[in-house]
């Protein structure tokens, strides 16, 4: 039987944190595209598939990518043709600037979730997890970064209800809170969540019926980082993405502080009442 898995999304499903080498330090994701040093998730999977199904695997993530960006360079990508699954994993990037859109996000994902399963695709989607808890932020700031989060996954609900397919909710998986799940920089999974991550959609289909002879293994070549990886990692690669992302970040991450401890517009009127 053939089967033919495209993969769309951002550094995630690139694979990024997965380096087919077994460092863990020393590649950058910056830029990165499918097959240049990185494995990933999406490539496990589809070799796990591979042990059943002639599979085509074409992965189309770019590092990165914001959901506008998958919906107007990688879906056209996909051309035309019959799709048996189809990954759509994005959304973290767009949380993380000062141009979030919930509602641009809502119709980009819907036109993109429309078209691939128009097309016969069983959709694999994603509901994301409290990655400020995974970076350690203080409560003051992980609540408006999560509240961002969770407006992605709410449209990640309404394309589980409206076209079906395979949904992960992350934080039912409680190693996805461990340091050995992530790489060095805490934002991709290491070569552990990967695998993880591949292993979970597989029982999952496995469960509706498509034939798995060989699930994806969750032993690992590679260590987790160790305190010392983090530390360079942290003066190497960190500190310059702070620096390059402050003109970005910094206006809406104060926007958003200050709109956690500022009073309600009428709060003045109700104390007049009162």
């Amino acid at each position: 039987m053939s089967l033919h898995y495209v993969a769309l999304g951002d550094s995630t499903t690139v694979g990024v944190g997965d380096p087919l080498n077994g460092s863990t330090t020393d590649l950058s994701g910056a830029g990165a595209r499918p097959g240049e040093g990185w494995r990933g998730w999406a490539s496990l999977l589809a070799d796990s598939l591979g042990s059943s199904h002639r599979v085509t695997f074409s992965n189309y993530a770019t590092s990165g990518a914001t959901v506008p960006q998958v919906t107007a360079d990688q879906l056209p990508e996909t051309g035309d043709g019959p799709i048996d699954l189809a990954s759509l994993i994005v959304g973290v990037n767009d949380t993380l600037r000062s141009t979030f859109d919930a509602g641009q996000i809502r119709d980009c994902l819907h036109q993109c979730a429309a078209q691939l399963t128009e097309r016969g695709a069983l959709l694999l989607t994603v509901r994301f997890h409290d990655h400020g808890q995974v970076f350690g932020l203080p409560a003051w700031l992980r609540r408006p970064l999560w509240q961002r989060i969770e407006q992605v996954n709410a449209v990640y609900d309404d394309l589980f209800l409206q076209y079906g397919g395979v949904r992960l909710d992350m934080a039912d998986y409680p190693e996805v809170y461990r340091r050995d799940f992530w790489s060095v920089d805490r934002l991709h999974p290491g070569e552990r969540g990967h695998r993880r991550l591949a292993r979970a959609f597989a029982d999952e289909l496995h469960a509706r019926g498509v034939r798995i002879d060989v699930p994806p293994d969750l032993s690992c070549a590679g260590e987790p980082p160790s305190r010392w990886a983090d530390a360079v990692w942290m003066v190497r690669e960190g500190v310059p993405w702070l620096g390059r992302r402050a003109g970005d970040l910094t206006p809406w991450a104060a926007r958003m502080v200050l709109g956690q401890f500022r009073p309600p517009a009428d709060a003045g009127v109700q104390r007049l009442r009162a």
